[in-house]
């Protein structure tokens, strides 16, 4: 993953979920994109549901 790659999905998962960026900064590339696919997975979902149409 690149850098950017990798400050984008923390600064995704900082503003959607409480998460410390320090802590963040320590942890492994696999860590962060598991954590991401997560939150991003969730956001999906709520967008879906709430679709009026």
């Amino acid at each position: 993953m690149s850098r950017q790659e990798r400050k984008n999905m923390i600064e995704f998962i900082t503003k959607n979920r409480e998460f410390n960026s320090e802590k963040l900064m320590y942890m492994t590339d696999d860590e962060i994109e598991h954590i991401y696919k997560n939150i991003y997975y969730h956001c999906q979902e709520f967008v879906e549901d709430n679709i009026i149409i």
